[in-house]
């Protein structure tokens, strides 16, 4: 069964606004951590931002500066945005939820539920 459905993807431009959306199907289950992951075509998966149940947020190198987490407590939704796209966010990005206490947030496989993944793209 499906756990996370994301949305908000579509065409942007280069320089451009997108926000992305993650909200678990059973929102008001709680959650530890809520990772964002994007994949380029022909690359592989590359972790871009997560949002802990404390209220932290930790970004990648590659995009830190750029994007921005938002939490919003009364679906358990996390938001990706950013004002800034780039190239290299022509993408899937998906996000991912770990339901166990602590653990590494960064690595695909400590999470314990994926959604599908929606499309980024980016035109210049």
């Amino acid at each position: 069964a499906q756990h996370l459905v994301e949305s908000g993807g579509g065409s942007g431009h280069a320089g451009g606004s997108l926000k992305l959306s993650c909200q678990p199907k059973a929102y008001s289950k709680p959650w530890y951590c809520l990772g964002w992951f994007r994949q380029a075509p022909y690359k592989g998966r590359e972790w871009v931002a997560t949002a802990y149940s404390d209220g932290s947020t930790y970004f990648a190198r590659s995009v830190k500066g750029r994007f921005a987490l938002t939490r919003h407590s009364d679906k358990n939704t996390v938001s990706l945005e950013t004002d800034n796209l780039k190239p290299e966010d022509n993408a899937t990005f998906t996000c991912a939820m770990r339901i166990r206490w602590g653990g590494v947030c960064t690595i695909p496989s400590h999470f314990d539920h994926w959604g599908q993944g929606t499309q980024v793209t980016v035109s210049s």
